[in-house]
């Protein structure tokens, strides 16, 4: 089990569309590598502006995703939801201001370093709560990552 923590530029604060577009973007990433997504945002507000920008991407990079309850007969590959829960999938986004108490029930986290300086010290509470847990640590340069992608 791992986590990804992501540097934002200084600009891309924690509640910017900025960061919510690149968590898109690695949201559509890990959907295309064929894993099971659960996107843990902030509140249902921002939930429903995830799932907002996910429905504006074009139909070459589509993302089939649910707003949590919204198909519970069907699962979506990705699913979008405001509260932690028992979702058994490989991959967890972390939009929340802190760690869910169910980060290990994931192969995979990724969470991201906000540029400004609140979202700065919420990103060190949740990377010490990580380690707590057992979970290996990785920081990565967003811009430097994705420049790397086709």
């Amino acid at each position: 089990m791992n986590a990804k923590f992501y540097i934002m530029s200084g600009s891309v604060s924690a509640d910017s569309s900025e960061l919510d577009e690149a968590a898109c973007q690695i949201i559509s990433r890990h959907y295309r590598n064929g894993e099971k997504v659960f996107v843990l945002a902030n509140s249902q507000q921002h939930a429903e502006r995830i799932d907002e920008i996910l429905w504006r991407f074009d139909t070459a990079q589509f993302v089939p995703h649910s707003l949590s309850g919204e198909n519970p007969q069907q699962a979506s590959p990705v699913e979008i939801a405001w509260q932690p829960v028992n979702a058994r999938r490989q991959t967890l986004i972390n939009l929340a201001s802190s760690a869910p108490n169910t980060a290990t029930y994931y192969q995979q986290i990724i969470d991201f370093v906000p540029g400004d300086e609140a979202g700065k010290k919420q990103a060190r509470d949740r990377y010490r709560l990580y380690r707590q847990m057992g979970i290996q640590l990785e920081t990565l340069t967003y811009n430097d990552e994705f420049e790397d992608l086709s």
